[in-house]
């Protein structure tokens, strides 16, 4: 089977869960002899995955393949396209006013045809025909990229030979229905995040309206959880007949110590890795940690990423005599310091608002470390030996991360049992 699949970031160019995702697919997929097409909006360096064969053409003519092309698999391509998609910025990089898009059906067959759309050509409507930016999670002119991009996976798609469509989230959506429309092959779309995971019931009707016309175009919906299909059903009306449930998960160390590693001799550290977003819940994890120094000093809570509640998570934490002294923040990590920052937790929190999955809690544990996750997320339903908490409590999750600091029998079960 080929498959020709379409995700906004791989590694090591990622700011979400996603790129790990989509990475580990095309190895899973590699290693069964799947043949994949991997068409990625950004640039990357040639040595990033060992199990791609990496294409970066700086711009893709009409009628014209890639130019430059670097073996490093034997099934599985990646396409460097340019288009750039940058999901996770501020609302001040983003204009406030919004202009609505056409029907995605008519757009899509517009771009696969190269016809027209409301009297103009695709290839002449300017980026402006789609709206800068898209609320506080989206940053530049996304949506004109998201086009940009639409029109060149449907070119490239030309030349390629496939037999199935696999698109992620949203912003892949509208280039996988016009792929499909071109092409009349079958199309997956991978939902690893909805936009009322990202924005709460705020959230913006353009790509509310993106990705429920990319689920109904769909002939086949993934869903990372069932958390996430029960979404799905209700919010976007998919028929459940055509949604099938696909797990994450992480590779377990191969070698190396998995013994836990403290910072200093007295001092525990409690470890939050992930996006600075409302879904992440950072501001509950604060909330958390204020009420466990009032119980135990001997603490450190680590706060390791960036995204839009950064200022405020720090403003926060700086200004309060309580957390100043107990928390320290990290800024976005990759590769070898998350294994290190992983290998120095006593434990690690996911305080997540709304997780659709959640590949963190999975990474923490085949490092050994103990994980308290919030009951509002996907991987619950997989973890059934670890310490759950509805995000907003925020006292019972003190107690919970209290537990584990004080009794190291109760840290040296969690992992065990967690791995089972």
């Amino acid at each position: 089977m080929k498959v020709f699949m379409l995700g906004w970031e791989f590694p090591p160019h990622i700011s979400g869960g996603l790129g790990t995702a989509c990475h580990g697919l095309t190895r899973g997929l590699d290693e069964i002899g799947v043949e994949v097409c991997f068409v990625l909006p950004t640039a990357i360096p040639v040595d990033a995955a060992s199990h791609v064969k990496l294409r970066s053409p700086t711009n893709l003519p009409s009628q014209a393949a890639p130019e430059t092309i670097t073996q490093l698999s034997e099934h599985v391509e990646l396409h460097q396209v340019d288009a750039v998609l940058q999901p996770y910025g501020t609302l001040e990089s983003s204009e406030k006013a919004l202009k609505r898009i056409e029907k995605l059906q008519e757009m899509s067959q517009a771009w696969a045809e190269g016809g027209t759309a409301g009297g103009e050509t695709v290839a002449q409507m300017p980026a402006g025909t789609f709206a800068r930016g898209a609320g506080v999670n989206y940053s530049g002119n996304l949506m004109g990229q998201v086009h940009r991009y639409a029109r060149l996976a449907v070119e490239l798609a030309r030349h390629e030979d496939f037999d199935v469509i696999h698109a992620h989230d949203w912003m892949t959506y509208p280039a996988a229905l016009a792929v499909a429309a071109a092409s009349r092959k079958p199309l997956v779309v991978h939902v690893h995040s909805t936009e009322f995971d990202r924005s709460g019931q705020n959230v913006h009707q353009q790509v509310y309206e993106i990705e429920r016309t990319g689920m109904h175009g769909a002939d086949r919906v993934v869903c990372v959880s069932y958390l996430t299909r029960n979404i799905v059903i209700s919010r976007y009306g998919v028929p459940p007949q055509k949604i099938e449930v696909v797990y994450n998960a992480v590779e377990l160390p191969t070698d190396g110590d998995w013994q836990m590693q403290p910072i200093r001799q007295h001092e525990k550290i409690v470890l939050f890795l992930g996006r600075l977003t409302m879904q992440k819940g950072p501001d509950y994890f604060l909330r958390a940690a204020r009420k466990v120094i009032e119980k135990y000093k001997d603490v450190r809570f680590v706060i390791a990423g960036s995204g839009d509640m950064f200022a405020r998570c720090l403003e926060e934490a700086v200004a309060d005599p309580k957390l100043r002294s107990h928390v320290t923040f990290t800024g976005f990590l990759r590769g070898a310091d998350v294994d290190r920052i992983f290998s120095m937790a006593d434990l690690y929190v996911m305080p997540s608002v709304s997780e659709p999955f959640g590949i963190a809690p999975l990474e923490a544990l085949s490092h050994n470390v103990p994980v308290i996750i919030s009951k509002q997320s996907g991987v619950s339903e997989v973890l059934t030996h670890v310490l759950k908490v509805d995000f907003w409590d925020t006292d019972e999750m003190a107690n919970k991360i209290l537990a584990v600091l004080r009794h190291a029998p109760l840290q040296k079960a969690l992992p065990q049992h967690g791995q089972i």
